[in-house]
């Protein structure tokens, strides 16, 4: 379910990747989290997330 996978925020993203707050909002700003922005709101979907750290990883 949709619900299931969706960040909201930058907290709920920093806390899914394990790094800080501030760390998540930079790799934000620099483009190496995939999110999408509504307003002010930034979203991230948990499997896009799996997606983007396991290809750096490999």
């Amino acid at each position: 379910m949709l619900s299931d996978d969706l960040l909201s925020g930058g907290a709920a993203i920093a806390s899914y990747i394990g790094v800080s707050e501030r760390a998540a909002w930079h790799m934000i700003y620099q483009g190496q989290i995939p999110i999408v922005r509504r307003g002010r709101k930034v979203f991230a979907r948990k499997t896009e997330l799996d997606r983007a750290f396991s290809s750096q990883a490999a």
